[in-house]
């Protein structure tokens, strides 16, 4: 026994028996003691009391009382230390008593000696600091189960009892004494759906299968309804590794999934008009042809473009815009079978697939139906509105190797339609070349371009919504044709992927990017520095040599990895999530930061992107848009930014263009905006000026 020196009270009338004890505590050399003596009960009543000593000796003989009575009057008032009575030899009666009134240990006056003096003082004290650690412990565990969010159970297995705490009950409505305490007041409130996969994975973790069982699941409230439910928990093993009790948690996680279901929801289906988007309607066609192969039974695609919408946009607004597309959305499915798929392929381009349409002219008949439905007017709130659509079709006649093409060909045979006058309907043919043509038209003035360096770089800036200041750029690329003049990229990027240029084209964008953020950083120093973000396109992302560019760009130009952003959309990463989760580990190891671009537009597995090692979300400006306006994209934009918060990401919102967009995105806690209302992409010279401006005022102004 070591450590601080015990303070002791022995209370004994018999001052021989202090002189004893004092000589055999001095005989102890394994600790220090400091032993204080008083002669009667009354003495020995206060000092308890006073609670100054770790421990008691008390003699039972003590005149004016015992001590067994002083033990328990200690004891009732609430002494925490230990107590030893000493008895004489006529008295060892009086053990068994002594023990059950609350004695830590009982000893034989004449029979003690130093060891046995010292067995007992560390026995009776290393007893009592267990007691007080459990007790400790006991409260603890008292005030977690009280104060947790959490429901908790503990179920042993033997006796099959489950104790629920007080928050598992009032989770589900029901008060405590309610609960039997038996596996039934969990069980048996279990949605019947989803009770096999709660058993299996209970029977899986109590046969060793998994480290600790997890499930979620719907439990029944009192009131009728379910909540989803996480619960939790892990085996207590016997010595011979058997299970003999299981304890655990239930988390209400309702929020979280009707989270989940909306953006999955949102992933599948176009936001504005609630029919399906462009990814599932690929997936659709997919299937399709896949049947196709197996029975041969034909197909048509039919490609939707309503004629003059800019016009309308532009004379009437956008809200009226898009009263127009959903309103044309619902006319356009009361056009088809429940069979058939319709999908909204983006801005005003809605896609049609007939499956098992028997022949050409079924095709034709339901183009034909659609027309006539476009020549009823629109009214929409205080305006009529007329419109006419331009449509391609294509069958599935062709052999086509890829779903998509067919898709293509729709698109073809829409523009030709556009070209012959619009509101009309067009059957693609083989003899339509115009498209091809085109295409390697645009081919060659691509290489060209390459060769001729007619690429430049803008830089629209991206700002910390809260303080106003500066955070980055994103470099966006132009072509400047030496006819048509700028060109944006929605129109050669595709091009660029499918002839190969994307390799060159991409390498050329992230070193003069980089190069570009380099010299801005040494122009106008900050803390933290200037960040670029550099779009990567499906092609140039899996690119077998995209790390190697990478590294050599950061270092011929000096620039952290920390500052330099690779957007990808989501689509792109999902097309192949296990070799884009590893490609983008090895770019975080660069500390290279990684974007999703336009989230929310394309398809976005859950699961998947709970893997991702991503640093930020850019919500897509459609949603941004919408804000402050009727509708849900406000609930959208909050849903995105609440998952991404919860994932460890951080938001940017692109597409800000008023105040009170900023205002909502402001309140959702979105940490970035990029848009009209901050400032256009600008040249070099331009963001250069813009920057200096922004130094000298220490914010952005718009």
């Amino acid at each position: 026994m070591s450590g601080p020196t015990v303070k002791i009270l022995l209370v004994d009338d018999d001052a021989d028996d202090y002189v004893m004890t004092r000589d055999l505590l001095l005989e102890i050399e394994s600790g220090s003691f400091q032993l204080d003596w008083v002669s009667s009960y009354e003495d020995g009543r206060k000092q308890v009391e006073q609670q100054n000593h770790d421990l008691y000796l008390v003699d039972h003989q003590l005149g004016a009382g015992t001590g067994l009575e002083l033990l328990r009057e200690s004891i009732a008032g609430g002494c925490r230390a230990p107590v030893i009575l000493l008895t004489g030899l006529q008295e060892r009666a009086l053990d068994v008593e002594a023990m059950k009134a609350g004695a830590a240990d009982y000893l034989v006056k004449g029979r003690i000696d130093a060891q046995l003096l010292e067995r007992s003082i560390r026995y009776a004290l290393e007893r009592r600091r267990a007691e007080e650690a459990l007790r400790k412990s006991e409260q603890r565990y008292a005030l977690a189960v009280q104060g947790a969010n959490d429901g908790l159970w503990d179920w042993n297995l033997k006796t099959d009892q489950i104790y629920f705490s007080p928050r598992w009950n009032s989770m589900l409505g029901f008060a405590e004494e309610e609960s039997r305490g038996r596996p039934e007041d969990w069980f048996h409130r279990v949605h019947p759906e989803d009770w096999a996969a709660l058993r299996s994975e209970i029977a899986r973790h109590l046969e060793g299968g998994a480290p600790h069982f997890e499930n979620e699941h719907r439990m029944q409230h009192r009131d009728g309804g379910f909540r989803w439910m996480l619960s939790r928990g892990r085996a207590v093993l016997d010595a011979r590794g058997r299970p003999t009790r299981m304890a655990g948690s239930l988390t209400d996680v309702s929020k979280r999934k009707a989270v989940e279901e909306r953006l999955l929801h949102d992933a599948f289906h176009d936001a504005l008009t609630g029919l399906f988007n462009r990814e599932l309607f690929l997936e659709r066609l997919e299937r399709a042809a896949e049947r196709t192969r197996r029975t041969r039974e034909l197909f048509a695609v039919l490609f939707l473009d309503l004629d003059r919408f800019k016009v309308l946009n532009d004379s009437l607004g956008h809200a009226i815009g898009d009263q127009l597309l959903v309103v044309l959305g619902q006319r356009l499915a009361s056009c088809l079978r429940p069979t058939d798929t319709i999908a909204r392929h983006g801005g005003d381009e809605f896609t049609i697939l007939l499956e098992d349409c028997g022949a050409a002219m079924a095709a034709t008949r339901v183009a034909e139906r659609i027309q006539e439905e476009l020549a009823l007017p629109f009214r929409l709130g205080s305006h009529e509105v007329f419109s006419t659509a331009s449509i391609g079709i294509a069958l599935s006649t062709s052999g086509y190797d890829r779903a998509g093409d067919l898709l293509r060909d729709a698109d073809t045979a829409m523009y030709r339609a556009k070209a012959l006058g619009r509101a009309r309907y067009e059957m693609f043919d083989r003899e339509m070349h115009s498209r091809a043509v085109a295409l390697l038209r645009l081919e060659n003035d691509l290489r060209r371009a390459v060769e001729r360096q007619e690429f430049h770089l803008c830089y629209q800036p991206i700002v910390w919504l809260e303080t106003g200041r500066v955070a980055g750029l994103e470099a966006l690329v132009r072509w400047r044709h030496p006819q048509r003049g700028v060109v944006l990229p929605a129109e050669f990027i595709r091009v660029t992927e499918e002839t190969g240029l994307i390799e060159p084209l991409g390498h050329w964008i992230l070193q003069e990017a980089c190069r570009q953020i380099g010299v801005w950083q040494r122009q106008f120093p900050a803390e933290p520095a200037l960040s670029m973000s550099v779009n990567c396109s499906g092609k140039q992302f899996m690119q077998p040599d995209l790390i190697r560019h990478v590294e050599q760009v950061l270092e011929q130009t000096g620039v952290d990895g920390s500052c330099l952003g690779l957007e990808i959309t989501e689509s792109v990463i999902m097309e192949n999530a296990e070799s884009a989760i590893a490609l983008l580990l090895q770019l975080r190891a660069r500390r290279v930061r990684l974007h999703i671009d336009d989230f929310g537009t394309g398809y976005s597995s859950l699961n998947s992107l709970r893997t991702l090692p991503v640093d930020t979300l850019k919500i897509d400006r459609s949603f941004v848009s919408g804000l402050g306006q009727v509708g849900q994209s406000r609930e959208i934009v909050r849903a995105i930014v609440t998952l991404a918060h919860t994932m460890g990401m951080e938001v940017v919102a692109e597409g800000v263009e008023t105040e009170e967009q900023l205002a909502e995105l402001r309140a959702l806690g979105c940490e970035y905006g990029q848009g009209y209302l901050f400032a256009r992409p600008m040249e070099p010279e331009a963001a250069a000026a813009w920057l200096a401006d922004c130094v000298l005022t220490a914010e952005v102004r718009w």
